[in-house]
Order: C-alpha cells, then structure tokens, then sequence
C-alpha cells in the first residue's frame, strides 16, 4: 500500500512540474513559445482523464449498484440510483473505495486509449507527409485566416462604372 502512495504522490508531482517548466521557443516558427509534444501529449492526458473521472464515477456506481441489486435478490433496498427506494441499504466503504478505484482506472483507461488513438493518427499523417513526391505543394489549412479583419475597401475601375465590392475587383490593367 505504501507504495501505491508512492507512485500516485510521484504521478501527481509530475503534473505540477509540468505545468510550470518553462517552456521551450522555435526561433523559425514564431516568436510563439512552444511546449515539448511530451509535454503537450502529457496535458492532454491529464485533461481527458480528469475530465473523464465524473462520467467514469457516474456510470461505475451505477454498474456497482447493479451488481448489488441483483446479489441480493433485486431486493428494492439495493436497488440502484433511479430505482432507488426510502430507507436503501448504502454502499459499505470497502464497495465505495472499490468503486472509486474502479472510476479511477476506467478514467485513466480512457485517456490512455485516447493518448494511443492521437499518437497513431500523428503517425500516419507524418508517413503521408514523407511520401508525397519532392516538390508537392502542401496547403495547411487554419480555421482562422492571417487577417483579422477582411479588407471593406471599395474601388472603382473609373468613373462610369458602379464601385466593385472587394472580391470582385479584377487585377490592374497596364
């Protein structure tokens, strides 16, 4: 048990001292600074497993009342949540420290099985990338473009002619 203490009191320093390394710049890229992609991929892990701790808690008990309930004879007393009757029979705190423990895992699980799922995808995209023939133009989309603001300019070719809104503007003639 002492070492179970160990390594959760170890996992849970990892992610303190991740959240304040400093974090590394890419002078070619921009004047951005960047984190590590192990570090990027631990904060990822860590916010789908704690953010997958309440869905993981939620349906566990309700797994852990099922299996109660029907231990029991589907006595109404052990019912689970929704079925739940005056006077239940609460969970003793062995099933409640087995429940939580089971939560935790499943949580854990989930960011693991997402960490792999992400990795995999990066995998194939980087392959992709090196096998495209030398000189292919690449085009990265953003969802958001450079320019903040598109330009509201109106031009007018000359005179006679009504002003153009700015993606019609044809190109100057010499």
């Amino acid at each position: 048990m002492k070492l179970k203490k160990k390594r959760i009191a170890l996992l849970f320093l990892l992610l303190a001292v991740s959240a304040v390394l400093p974090a590394q710049t890419n002078p070619s890229a921009s004047d951005k600074p960047e984190r590590p992609q192990w570090l990027r991929d631990l904060h990822r892990w860590e916010i789908i497993t704690f953010g997958s701790i309440p869905f993981a808690m939620f349906f566990t008990t309700f797994v852990v009342d099922m299996f109660r309930w029907s231990d029991n004879d589907w006595d109404n007393k052990y019912a689970p949540w929704p079925f739940k009757s005056t006077g239940a029979v609460a969970m003793t705190s062995s099933e409640m420290e087995k429940t939580v423990t089971i939560a935790a895992g499943v949580a854990v699980t989930i960011g693991l099985a997402d960490h792999i799922i992400v990795r995999i995808k990066r995998q194939r995209a980087q392959r992709r990338a090196e096998a495209l023939p030398v000189g292919t133009v690449v085009i990265t989309r953003s969802p958001w473009g450079d320019d903040p603001e598109p330009a509201d300019d109106i031009i007018a070719i000359d005179d006679e002619t009504e002003p153009l809104a700015p993606e019609q503007n044809l190109p100057a003639t010499p």
